[in-house]
This record gives C-alpha cells, sequence and structure tokens, in this order.
C-alpha cells in the first residue's frame, strides 16, 4: 500500500461521509476545535484534553491537526503528535466526531485521512488508546480499523471527571494500527476482516439479565469477554454498575492479556475474543 492509494481511500471515505477532511492551522479554526472537544467532554476546568494553545504548537511544528468539514461546519476534528524518530510512530491523543456526524462515519473519515498524511511521511504506525468498556469504540477500533491491542493499561490518565468518562478510572486498551498491513488496507478500504465462527469459545465474563457483570470460565483455547451495550448512559444512571463493569474487566480482560492472551475480534454484539498467543 503506497501513500497514493492510502490518500485515494481517505478521499473515498470522506466523500461517503459528507465531508471534507483537511489540515487546521488558523487560530480562528484551532479555537473551534477546542470549542468542539469540550461540547464533545464537557470535562472540568482544571482538566481539558487538550489546549487551543497546545493545538496551535502541535501545529506548528508540523504534527497531525485535523478537521472534518460539513461544509463551514466543523464536525469532527483528531490530534496527534509523533513519537521517536527511529520508531517511524506517531501517537493519536484525541478523535472527537459532534453528535450531527456520529452516525455518518465521520470518525472513519478522519483515521482513513491521518493515515494516508502518515503514510506520505514515512510513517509505520500510529498508536491510540479507548476505553474498552466502550463496545461502540471496540469495534470501530478493531474491526472497521482493524487495529491491533497491543496493552491493557489500568486508570492510564487517573481520574478524567468528565462528561463522558464520569468520575472512575479510567482504564484503556492501547493499540498500535500498522499502516501498511493487508488487514489495515483491507479495512480502509471498506472491506472488514470477517472472522471465522468459533464454537469451541468459553465465556469468561457474562453480563446478566439485569445488565451486570458476572465471571465465567477461563479454561478454554478461545475466551468471550463481554462489556455492557451503553457505558456512558450507565455510568450517569447506575454508577456503581459501571464500576463493576470496570473492575470486571480490568480483572478478566487485563488479566488475560497480561498472560500472554490475545484479542483477536471484538464482536458487534458486545464480546471480545481472545486466543493464547500461538494458537489460533
Amino acid at each position: 500500500m503506497d501513500s497514493d492509494a492510502a490518500t485515494a481511500q481517505a478521499l473515498a471515505a470522506a466523500h461517503a461521509a459528507g465531508v471534507t477532511v483537511r489540515e487546521i492551522t488558523d487560530a480562528a479554526e484551532i479555537q473551534a476545535m477546542y470549542r468542539l472537544f469540550d461540547r464533545i467532554w464537557r470535562p472540568e476546568p482544571d482538566n481539558q484534553p487538550v489546549t487551543a494553545a497546545l493545538i496551535r504548537a502541535l501545529s506548528k511544528a508540523d504534527n497531525y491537526v485535523a478537521g472534518a468539514y460539513d461544509g463551514a461546519e466543523l464536525v469532527g476534528a483528531c490530534v496527534a503528535f509523533f513519537g521517536p524518530p527511529a520508531q517511524a510512530t506517531m501517537h493519536s491523543h484525541i478523535t472527537g466526531v459532534a453528535p450531527s456526524g456520529g452516525r455518518r462515519a465521520v470518525g472513519f473519515a478522519l483515521k482513513t485521512h491521518q493515515r494516508g498524511w502518515a503514510l506520505r511521511r514515512g510513517l509505520k504506525t500510529i498508536s491510540w488508546t479507548y476505553d474498552p468498556l466502550v463496545s461502540r469504540n471496540a469495534y470501530f477500533n478493531l474491526v472497521k480499523l482493524a487495529a491491533t491491542p497491543d496493552e491493557y493499561l489500568t486508570n492510564f490518565y487517573g481520574g478524567m471527571n468528565d462528561g463522558r468518562n464520569g468520575a472512575g478510572d479510567s482504564d484503556r486498551l492501547l493499540v498500535r494500527w500498522d499502516l501498511t498491513a493487508p488487514g489495515v488496507d483491507a479495512a480502509c478500504a471498506g472491506r472488514p476482516a470477517t472472522p471465522e465462527p468459533c464454537d469451541a469459545a468459553v465465556v469468561g465474563l457474562h453480563r446478566t439479565a439485569d445488565g451486570r457483570p458476572t465471571m465465567g470460565d477461563l479454561d478454554g483455547r478461545t475466551v468471550l469477554v463481554a462489556v455492557p451495550p451503553d457505558i456512558e448512559t450507565l455510568r450517569r444512571t447506575e454508577p456503581g454498575v459501571a464500576h463493576a463493569w470496570r473492575v470486571a474487566v480490568r480483572e478478566t480482560l487485563g488479566t488475560l492479556m497480561a498472560g500472554g492472551w490475545r484479542i483477536v475480534h471484538f464482536d458487534r454484539t458486545g464480546w471480545y475474543v481472545l486466543t493464547k498467543a500461538g494458537e489460533s
């Protein structure tokens, strides 16, 4: 996969989403990006995920600062910065999409644009983190983009205290996006992989009838780990249950990954699929 082909995929994704994705360097547009992130995350004043001044500095230093526009309206944005030069990598710190763009694949358009941008600069990988409890993000990252989970990070950001994460621990999955991998290329062309069905899987973490986590069986070659359908609503309506999910997923998914298991798929119905490294 060369950068020209990746750029063509990004243009097709933007067209399908009805947006134009471009780099942002103008101070007024950077302020609009900051306000978009503020509306999405609703953070405490002393715990902003990123400030306008920092975005401006990253842009000036030729890092990745881009927005998705529906006409003149900014409906999505992404900020990433370079890693160690020898590793030819970049870390994508924040990507946000306004509610008006949530069902139009604006996030997909942003990430494919980011991939093309990175490939044109000789990069090989992009990493980022996401909350493993957010089912739609797990599906987007692991299936739609074909990113590879690398590490379970416990309370990575500390207390975030914003409108999406609540006041609990900020566990994250670190994922790596191999920009030239065939699976990533196919996913960015709109052809994500469909894994073979597995009849021998055991359920390591269940959902009860009332939506609570309950431990299952970890004695199998393939283990399924459930997450709740809508953790963000659960944090607002039943914070105790949301906390129980955080602990249960940490103790199953986090422990399995630390023990050499790897996530090979995320089922859209809300299940991580894991196998022991070296097995299939």
